[in-house]
């Protein structure tokens, strides 16, 4: 019996063929690997897209309820965090106050509310001196501290509330929590807290609960704009944010129009971009600011906050 070789298979010789299937095999899992692996990416950055609060179901527990009780530990001595104003100022560090001559009108502030290393000499028309309390990231500790007549001597009645993972600043072994503590016996009228682990955890719920996003898998930091802001609702019965721009600014403002990230800072990277970059980066850990700001307005009429330089709508 004769057998005919069709003219599409492959002529090959004694061993030929196996090694030539075994290659196809191998390029197509290679192929469906890639596949799996670009549709995962996909998936993930759906899962994790921001610019909305699809997540809260219900509305987390007020944050004007929160309990004081184990969230703010003294850093030095048995103090306890102030805990109530009735009219507060949040001062960004935003471009946008340069020139606007605030200065006088923030000075008459019952209580003013600073973020990490912003200095007030040099631009005190602008952005005031008066600090009631400043809220410092673990990653801007040494900027503040090696600087002390601008941060600790100029306004001493400042309160400063650290935050930062509970491994640096959690008593007793975090080291950025020994820094701290060698700077408060150094200049003893600084009056200084942490935020416990306890308030961390809550910190990072609270986000997960307005926007449906998990920080940690989602390749997220919560700025010190979220914890300044969630610290000043639980402080104050009404809030006035200087400088921060709503969540839709960067998307309208104009594209030649360039506004410095920090006021002090004029040759520093650009708002917008920083936002954008921090927003759609799925590569390490982020700042989601435009979806931060998402769940400010949403707060505004519920916990009194108001929106200056720029105004929110």
């Amino acid at each position: 019996v004769m057998t005919v070789r069709s003219p599409l298979l492959p002529r090959c010789g004694p061993g030929t063929c196996w090694k030539e299937q075994r290659s196809a095999v191998f390029v197509v899992l290679l192929a469906l690997i890639t596949i799996l692996i670009l549709y995962s990416s996909n998936s993930a950055n759906e899962v994790f897209h921001y610019g909305s609060l699809r997540g809260r179901m219900r509305r987390p527990v007020n944050l004007k309820k929160w309990s004081f009780s184990n969230a703010y530990f003294p850093i030095l001595g048995n103090k306890t965090l102030p805990s109530r104003c009735n009219q507060c100022v949040i001062i960004t560090s935003s471009s946008h106050l340069l020139g606007t001559k605030l200065g006088p009108e923030i000075e008459r502030a019952e209580c003013t509310i600073r973020m990490n290393d912003a200095p007030t000499s040099g631009y005190s028309a602008d952005v005031g001196n008066k600090t009631t309390f400043r809220v410092v990231a673990h990653s801007s500790v040494f900027r503040v501290l090696r600087r002390p007549q601008e941060f600790v001597n100029r306004t001493p009645e400042t309160v400063f509330i650290f935050w930062g993972p509970p491994n640096k600043m959690q008593k007793p072994q975090g080291s950025l929590l020994r820094v701290i503590q060698r700077a408060g016996l150094a200049f003893p009228n600084m009056e200084a807290y942490a935020v416990s682990p306890t308030r961390m955890q809550q910190f990072d719920d609270l986000f997960r609960g307005e926007t449906g996003k998990d920080r940690e898998k989602s390749h997220s930091w919560l700025s010190t704009g979220w914890f300044t802001m969630v610290i000043a609702v639980e402080l104050c019965d009404h809030v006035h944010v200087y400088g921060m721009v709503p969540p839709d600014y960067c998307s309208q403002r104009p594209r030649l129009q360039r506004m410095p990230y920090h006021y002090y800072e004029p040759k520093g990277p650009d708002e917008c971009v920083t936002y954008i970059q921090n927003e759609h980066s799925r590569k390490g850990n982020h700042h989601r600011f435009i979806t931060e700001k998402r769940v400010f307005s949403s707060w505004a009429q519920l916990y009194g906050i108001t929106f200056s330089h720029p105004s929110w709508t």
